[in-house]
C-alpha cells in the first residue's frame, strides 16, 4: 500500500472568543427602544416590530463580528486574518497604560491590529516574514499570558 503524502491535521492548541463585554448589550438593547421610539408616533404595532428588527439586526452583527484568536503549530489565526506560524518572531503581552501606549503613541501604522476597545490586554506579535511588509500583529485578548505561553511554546516545538 503507497503511503500518504497527507499530513495529520493540526491540532488546535489555544482559543478565544473575543466576546463582546456585558455592557454592549445594554446598548444593543437602547438601539432597539431607539427604534422602536421613532416609530411610536406612527404606529404603535409598526413600533415594536422595527425596534425587535433593529435589536435583532444589531444583536447579529455585533456576534458576526466577535474574533477568534486560534493557534496551531503550523497558523495563527487572528479573526479573518491568518499567518504561518513560523513567520511569528518574538511575542509580549501589555496591560493597564503599556497596552494603551501600545495602541496609541507607540503604535506603527503598518501593523495589524485587531482590537476591541472592552478588553484592556493586548498581544504583540512580531512578525518575521522578510516578505512582509507588517511589522508586528497586535491584537486584544482577555487571556494574553496564556497567549504568549502557547505561541512560546509553539515556538520551540
Amino acid at each position: 500500500m503507497p503511503a500518504s503524502n497527507a499530513s495529520a491535521p493540526s491540532t488546535e492548541i489555544y482559543r478565544e472568543k473575543i466576546w463582546p463585554a456585558w455592557w454592549l448589550w445594554i446598548l444593543v438593547v437602547g438601539t432597539g427602544f431607539a427604534g422602536m421610539a421613532m416609530f411610536l408616533p406612527v404606529n404603535l404595532g409598526l413600533s415594536i416590530v422595527v425596534g425587535i428588527v433593529v435589536f435583532l439586526a444589531v444583536g447579529i452583527i455585533m456576534l458576526a463580528s466577535t474574533p477568534t484568536i486560534s493557534l496551531t503549530d503550523e497558523w495563527l489565526k487572528v479573526g479573518r486574518a491568518s499567518i504561518e506560524r513560523k513567520f511569528i518572531g518574538d511575542v509580549s503581552s501589555f496591560h493597564g497604560d503599556e497596552a494603551s501606549l501600545e495602541r496609541g503613541r507607540r503604535l506603527n501604522g503598518t501593523a495589524f491590529l485587531c482590537l476591541r476597545g472592552w478588553v484592556d490586554p493586548v498581544v504583540k506579535m512580531e512578525v518575521i516574514d522578510p516578505n512582509d511588509a507588517t511589522p508586528y500583529w497586535l491584537a486584544s485578548t482577555r487571556r494574553p499570558e496564556e497567549l504568549v505561553h502557547a505561541l512560546q511554546q509553539t515556538a520551540r516545538g
